[in-house]
């Protein structure tokens, strides 16, 4: 990997942790009645995951795939989380935009219906992302 790229990877984590983080804390101050800053959080979320996928579109399109070195039961593993990873990273996108819209427009109601299937896979994209960053970087590298 070129060095002009290097930051890339440890960026993308940082993005996808952090929009975990708060994800969680957004569901957390729904839970307790905190419209305002659970709306707050949420758009929050939002935006640090499109600046993930504006980050990882640019780096892919530099560097392209970088391929896993784990070995044995690693690599079934390793492609089990990246393909539901991936799939429901997919989904994830326009899921978050029909309840961020229906949020945004006052139609409550919709907003919670979607947001029970939203949350829970946009929680397992943000934290999986992590997950693959330290195994395709970190625990199994040569």
């Amino acid at each position: 990997m070129s060095e002009s790229y290097a930051l890339f990877p440890i960026l993308n984590a940082s993005l996808n942790a952090s929009s975990a983080v708060l994800l969680a804390s957004g569901h957390a101050l729904i839970r307790r009645g905190r419209v305002l800053a659970h709306r707050r959080i949420m758009i929050s979320a939002v935006v640090t995951s499109s600046v993930f996928l504006i980050s990882y579109v640019y780096y892919h399109a530099h560097v392209g795939s970088v391929p896993f070195q784990g070995q044995g039961w690693s690599r079934p593993v390793y492609f089990f989380i990246l393909i539901t990873h991936t799939v429901l990273a997919a989904a994830t996108v326009p899921l978050v935009l029909v309840t961020l819209r229906r949020a945004l427009r006052g139609d409550f109601e919709r907003h919670r219906a979607i947001a029970r299937w939203t949350y829970p896979i946009w929680l397992y994209v943000s934290i999986t992302g992590v997950v693959i960053y330290f195994m395709l970087y970190h625990l199994f590298t040569r």
